[in-house]
């Protein structure tokens, strides 16, 4: 029986992989989180959720279409998707529908598709549109509904967050366990730490991600934050209290190790994820904004460029210098 000889540029090794099987398993990863979600804040997760998928899938596609003329469709890749869940997964329960549409426009549009779409894109999409909305209604976006108004929408009571009580109402604070499960105020998919970190362990089970990212942030807020708890406890709060609060794990997991706008050499992920751990507990602490983790990770995504340049891997064959 005779066989045909392949002939192809390098590389020449193939694995299986898939741009479309890698986005499936983040969404299988996030999944945890979204119910997290919809058993914390009720028909508002789910209200804001779908309308954040369905406008971001709908961008995408007319962008495309009609703007950039492609013929074929990229919606299969799920790229989308995940866009309008991490999009949802930054906003409160009670947004209201109109500004979930625009801040989707913003992150398709402007943060993906004006760069040619999924791969070129410099910053994370869902980061630009959640800082868009943050800047343009500072005041929905800051307001937090209280967990468990299973039927409430936009008439939610509203509470201060975790983040938003440290620094002076340090008694006020909810206990870790409360923290750990989500029985606090916050974004969509923020508040149940535990609903993270199974997300967490599908993407390295499935080998989706590596562990450099998410455990070098996580790592040198701790000890940034202790440092600065062990000089002052009675103003800065443990570092317990700043990995379970705020979006620091929902950045970390699924945002800082998006492969668009993160480096590619495990040295360079570490330099990353210091740097984002580093602006993360810099602006927490003496910016005017409790939380940094979107403003740190757009602003490490800018210097990624400079970290691959610095981080090359050695070519076949060559040795240290």
């Amino acid at each position: 029986m005779s066989q045909k000889l392949l002939i192809s540029t390098a590389p020449h090794i193939h694995c299986g992989d898939t741009i479309e099987r890698n986005m499936h398993l983040v969404i299988l990863a996030l999944l945890p989180a979204l119910i997290a979600s919809f058993i914390i804040f009720g028909i508002g997760a789910l209200v804001v959720t779908v309308t954040s998928v369905v406008s971001c899938m709908l961008f995408e596609w007319l962008i495309s279409r009609f703007l950039l003329k492609r013929e074929k469709c990229t919606l299969g890749d799920g790229s989308a998707v995940i866009t309008g869940l991490l999009l949802a997964f930054n906003l409160p329960s009670g947004m209201p529908l109109y500004q979930i549409v625009m801040g989707s426009l913003v992150a398709i549009g402007i943060g993906k598709m004006v760069f040619g779409g999924l791969g070129n894109n410099p910053f994370n999409p869902a980061l630009v549109g959640r800082v868009f909305m943050l800047i343009s209604f500072p005041s929905r976006m800051t307001s937090w509904p209280v967990p468990h108004q299973m039927m409430a929408y936009s008439d939610a009571v509203t509470a201060a967050t975790p983040l938003g009580l440290v620094g002076y109402q340090n008694d006020s604070l909810p206990s870790y366990l409360d923290m750990f499960l989500g029985n606090t105020g916050g974004s969509l998919g923020e508040t149940c730490a535990l609903a993270l970190l199974i997300g967490f362990a599908i993407l390295l089970a499935f080998k989706v991600i590596s562990w450099h990212i998410p455990v070098t942030i996580m790592l040198t807020v701790a000890v940034l934050t202790g440092i600065m708890w062990l000089v002052n406890p009675s103003v800065y709060v443990d570092p317990l209290t700043h990995l379970l609060s705020g979006g620091l794990m929902l950045g970390s997991i699924f945002m800082a190790t998006d492969y668009v706008t993160s480096p590619m050499t495990h040295k360079g992920m570490v330099w990353y994820g210091i740097g984002i751990g580093f602006l993360t507990v810099v602006i927490r602490l003496f910016g005017s904004y409790p939380e940094g983790m979107s403003f740190a990770i757009l602003i490490m995504n800018a210097i990624v460029p400079l970290i691959n340049n610095w981080c090359r891997p050695k070519h076949f064959g060559e040795t240290a210098k």
